[in-house]
């Protein structure tokens, strides 16, 4: 219950003797005034309820006694004593108790309303931490030892709250920086150094006068916790609204190192110690608003927080701990020279040489971080081409959930299993219901194998069509129905049992845009196919958008035609939704609803473990139970429990992150941006897709389409040096394949289409 102005006014009269005026402040958790006596001299009031103990508003004004006699003295507060020389006066107001101090007042103007912060005031805000730190590394207090909200060594506690912030991309975002906090920092926290410190240098309690740090207030936030901790706090506050959040960063840091040096393992962890701050700072925000508060002090830097989050994720963790090293004078982190050739030495050694690497400069990736990568250099890529990250790298939920499997049970399918039912009951509710049964297996290679010898068995027939310039996959099997593969260099040829269908390209092939029937007229060469071979096709396959064969959406009613053709002549139809299912296409969760038919065989794989080794294959009953003959199927891995737990996790984060709106939204977007450049760079002839499945054809001459290969490659090449990871697809490798996580944001897509378009001003020029 908040004291009125005349009440504090008749409180300070009677306890201390002083004729004061009286200003409410605003304060978290206490009750703050601003007294001003009739001589003018300024002070601040504090009443404290019973909910802070004693013992802890004791060490406070310990800490200011012990600072008294050390260089910093100055820039604290002094304890005014009431009439009987207490320190602390205790009141009473409707049967509760309160303590009340008063404490000299510190001239200066706020951190955080400073216009102009220069280099010099950075370094002097750490020194003076730096100072304060040596000053008090001897004081002790019992109460200081406790588990406190705000200490960041707490910062996993925050987990608890994440579920208070309603925004998902939010909501994410925190809880990946407290997974990376789990993984960096909880591991080594009890090696740092501890020590009893202020704990909140923020950028309200930090005051500021002719250009220097003129005093620290508010010890409401002291513990005893890793003394690094002071300093991470100051960097988190230093670095709002910052032009270069990890330079001010850095300049704190120095002028604390050159005060109090701290250890290369303490420098380390800074970054990690920052993030940690602000995703309390966040929750807390979160959790207050939940509970319906109008206490503008629990949202003063909320906006700014989430800014310097956002900021924070393209930071690379190891450009800021080598940044912050290099402030305080310690050996650099990152090997700018390294041209990893010894590295590719070793790989050519034991590794297949046809396993390839990408652009001409290789990267050497360390650290993915939702839709972002990190490498060894500390540069950052927006990663625009990843999709078995479906949710994103390092996504805390599913990272969660299958750490908690693995450190409980990881083991084959002979054994019942919970979560092998679950998973498979999950699935199957965002499919049609003539979709019936699931077979795991570990790859989308694997389950296309698999769906082909279950319609072998089903139909009694071997033969197999594809559509030319399809890839589905590694295996024999797959690779014999893949002709990107048997018809590339190296191929061994087109095996008498496969037959390609003509791809139905609107751009390059022979019916296009222009044309409604197009559809109709692609499907004919399958109704060809079927009548030169009659009875021997057991199946058709082939992706629901074509990825491999130019990240190309299928014709309107390309497979309801040609699935009735198929099923007319006895074979089955296997949707291929290993690149494009589960919401990536946005206005539906399947790229077969897109064509309004249901497949007979769906093979799911990369996005659908987000990463994990996962795949299925998803039947009719009637082809299930076929399958069934007396041989049993086994598959030691498909279907094990970590399996299953990081399939249920992902199908969770894409209905409540709500991820197959947010791709047609920004899918819809970034293609809009890709268009205006169309208009702009001829070079552009076709952007075509769904959700965040996109290509973009590049050709040299719109009436040739002569394929623009060598300006594609320099594109990516000059794209990968700007921070965006892109990749070329395609027949004629002239299309640019962009198929990012689903948390590619609005941002992302901006600063991609931004980007591209300086990069085609150049070549242009």
């Amino acid at each position: 219950m908040e004291f009125t102005a005349n009440e504090v006014k008749q409180l300070v009269q009677k306890h201390y003797l002083l004729g004061v005026e009286v200003a409410p402040l605003q304060g978290y958790d206490e009750f703050n005034y601003r007294i001003t006596d009739t001589s003018g001299r300024k002070f601040i009031l504090k009443i404290t309820g019973e909910e802070k103990q004693y013992s802890f508003l004791d060490a406070q004004l310990r800490i200011l006694d012990h600072l008294t006699v050390t260089d910093v003295a100055w820039k604290f507060q002094q304890i005014l004593r009431n009439k009987n020389r207490q320190e602390l006066t205790p009141v009473f107001k409707d049967g509760k108790q309160y303590y009340v101090r008063i404490l000299t007042w510190l001239d200066g103007e706020c951190w955080a309303t400073v216009p102009l912060k220069t280099k010099e005031l950075y370094l002097d805000l750490g020194h003076f931490l730096g100072e304060t730190d040596e000053a008090m590394r001897e004081f002790q207090h019992d109460a200081l030892h406790r588990h406190y909200t705000w200490d960041i060594s707490t910062a996993a506690d925050a987990n608890k709250l994440l579920h208070h912030i309603p925004d998902p991309e939010k909501r994410r975002l925190a809880g990946y920086f407290l997974l990376a906090f789990e993984t960096e920092v909880l591991p080594v926290l009890q090696d740092l150094r501890h020590a009893c410190i202020h704990g909140d240098a923020n950028d309200y309690n930090v005051l500021v006068q002719h250009g220097r740090v003129s005093g620290l207030i508010d010890l409401g936030d002291m513990v005893y916790t890793a003394l690094v901790n002071n300093v991470a706090i100051a960097c988190t506050y230093a670095m709002f609204n910052a032009a270069d959040p990890l330079q001010a960063a850095a300049w704190v840091i120095e002028g604390y190192h050159q005060a109090f040096p701290l250890t290369e393992q303490e420098v380390d962890l800074i970054y990690y110690l920052i993030a940690g701050r602000l995703c309390i700072s966040v929750t807390q925000s979160a959790y207050q608003a939940s509970q319906g508060s109008s206490n503008s002090h629990h949202f003063v830097t909320e906006k700014d927080a989430w800014q310097l989050l956002n900021a924070l994720i393209q930071i690379n963790p190891l450009r800021a701990a080598d940044t912050f090293r290099k402030a305080c004078g310690m050996a650099s982190l990152i090997n700018k020279e390294d041209d990893y050739s010894q590295l590719l030495r070793e790989r050519k050694a034991v590794i297949g040489r046809n396993l390839s690497i990408s652009y001409r400069k290789p990267l050497k990736i360390v650290k993915g971080a939702l839709q972002y990568l990190y490498d060894d250099k500390g540069d950052t890529y927006v990663d625009c081409v990843n999709n078995p990250s479906h949710v994103g790298h390092c996504h805390p939920v599913v990272v969660k959930a299958m750490q908690r499997q693995i450190a409980t049970l990881n083991t084959n399918s002979r054994y019942l299993s919970d979560h092998l039912v679950a998973y498979a009951k999950e699935l199957l509710s965002t499919l049609p219901p003539n979709l019936a049964v699931v077979y795991f297996t570990n790859s989308g290679s694997e389950a296309n194998d698999l769906a082909i010898r279950m319609s072998r068995h089903f139909t009694g027939r071997k033969e197999v069509m594809v559509l030319d310039h399809a890839y589905h996959g590694t295996s024999t099997v797959a690779m014999e129905m893949s002709p990107y593969k048997f018809d590339g260099k190296g191929g061994f040829g087109q095996m008498p049992y496969i037959h390609k269908a003509v791809s139905p390209d609107l751009y390059r092939g022979e019916f296009r845009y222009d044309d409604p029937q197009a559809g109709e007229k692609y499907a004919a060469d399958v109704a060809q196919i079927l009548e030169r071979n009659p009875g021997k096709i057991a199946a058709f396959i082939c992706e629901t958008l074509l990825g491999v064969g130019g990240q190309i959406p299928l014709p309107d009613n390309y497979l309801t035609q040609v699935y009735q053709y198929i099923r007319a002549a006895g074979g089955v139809c296997i949707a291929d939704e290993v690149q494009v299912g589960f919401g990536r296409v946005g206005e539906k969760f399947w790229g077969f609803e897109l064509q309004q038919v249901q497949p007979d065989i769906v093979v799911l794989g990369k996005p659908i473990g987000n990463g994990h080794p996962l795949a299925a294959v998803v039947v009719t009953r009637e082809i299930a139970d076929a399958f069934d003959n007396g041989m049993e199927y086994f598959n030691t891995f498909g279907g094990n429990p970590v399996s299953m737990v990081a399939g249920r996790a992902v199908l969770e984060v894409i209905r409540s992150e709500q991820m197959q709106q947010h791709a047609l939204e920004t899918g819809n977007y970034l293609m809009a941006g890709l268009r205006s450049l169309m208009e702009k760079h001829r070079i552009i002839s076709d952007v075509r897709g769904f959700g965040l499945f996109i290509g973009a054809e590049m050709v040299k001459d719109h009436v040739t389409m002569e394929p623009a290969v060598d300006e594609i490659n320099a594109v990516v090449e000059k794209m990968k040096e700007r921070g965006f990871l892109l990749s070329t697809d395609g027949p004629l490798h002239n299309v640019l394949k962009i198929k990012p996580p689903m948390v590619f944001n609005k941002q992302n897509a901006t600063d991609l289409v931004r980007h591209l378009d300086e990069v085609l001003t150049a070549i242009n020029n």
